[in-house]
């Protein structure tokens, strides 16, 4: 219980000091928040370490709700691929869909 408390007022914290510092929009998708939509716009730690809230806010960046859960779900995919992105390695493909392109597009007279 109390693991929850301290991670309800640190989050608290730095989102409080975040709002403070940066201007009410989405760093990814420009999106302008106020009034009661302020609360879809979340403080994303850059290296994803949530004990990491240097004064000057170089860890943050507001992202609004749906560009937070994009960033979050491209570093799964990542994961998944153990760090390579699909296409990374050309052996992967055998099938090449052009080979015989030049040969197809001869006029034949």
């Amino acid at each position: 219980m109390d693991k929850i408390v301290n991670t309800d007022q640190r989050e608290k914290t730095y989102r409080e000091r975040a709002l403070k510092m940066f201007p009410w929009i989405c760093a990814m998708c420009g999106r302008e928040f106020s009034g009661k939509e302020l609360r879809m716009l979340t403080v994303h730690h850059k290296d994803h370490n949530h004990d990491n809230n240097p004064p000057d806010g170089s860890n943050w960046e507001l992202l609004c709700v749906y560009c937070h859960d994009n960033e979050h779900s491209r570093d799964e995919v990542a994961d998944a691929y153990d760090g390579e992105t699909p296409g990374s390695r050309e052996e992967q493909f055998t099938f090449k869909p052009f080979a015989n392109l030049q040969d197809l597009t001869k006029s034949k007279k």
